[in-house]
């Protein structure tokens, strides 16, 4: 299949430096914020990138559940693929991609688990059935059919029913720590905009523009 024809021009807004926060997570909260009021399909949506104890490299999506001036959480098994990495390696990288504002943000960073308490209170908001999915997935083990995962889900309906559902001692979240953080806005002729944030020995943000 011939792709080279395949392509989108991008006319959007541009994007200076002296247009932007300096610090890079309040650009991030800023542009989020816009995500949202576009009603964009999961905005909190984000590419999680890690590399194994031999460096090879792996991605999936996951989703964003909170974030300030420490940083960005996600939750996951702590028996998955993606947990076995991160102990392997904690550098990781997120990206957030969003189209139709012809925009992404990528962030690499430093992931450590959350407190315990921190999971807890998140897995007690979540939906009933979600808090069910969590004791379920043996996340990333190989299984022979979804019968098995079904047959699982009305086991622990039964044992938890007309009661409150324990967080699980394998279930929790990653707290990923930036230290660098890139703004991408598409522009005309590919000449897009990329702002980079470095955080300095200081701790003091770095800003810079780079070539597309």
């Amino acid at each position: 299949m011939d792709l080279a024809s395949l392509r989108k021009e991008y006319s959007s807004e541009v994007l200076d430096i002296d247009s932007t926060q300096p610090d890079p997570l309040k650009q991030f909260e800023h542009w989020f914020e816009q995500a949202i009021q576009a009603e964009l399909l999961e905005p909190n949506a984000m590419t999680l990138a890690t590399v194994d104890a031999e460096s090879r490299p792996a991605a999936r999506t996951v989703l964003l559940k909170m974030f300030d001036e420490r940083g960005m959480v996600f939750y996951t098994n702590y028996n998955s693929r993606k947990s076995q990495h991160i102990t392997a390696n904690p550098n990781v990288t997120l990206l957030f991609q969003w189209l139709p504002l012809q925009r992404q943000v990528e962030i690499n960073g430093t992931a450590a688990r959350v407190s315990t308490a921190e999971s807890m209170k998140y897995f007690m908001v979540r939906p009933r059935g979600s808090q069910l999915g969590a004791w379920i997935s043996q996340q990333s083990s190989v299984i022979s059919n979804r019968k098995i995962l079904e047959s699982k889900l009305q086991e622990l309906k039964a044992k938890f029913a007309g009661g409150e559902i324990p967080l699980p001692d394998f279930w929790g979240g990653y707290r990923v720590t930036p230290h660098r953080m890139e703004f991408w806005q598409g522009g005309e002729y590919r000449l897009h905009d990329r702002i980079e944030y470095r955080l300095e020995e200081n701790g003091a943000w770095q800003r810079r523009r780079l070539s597309p």
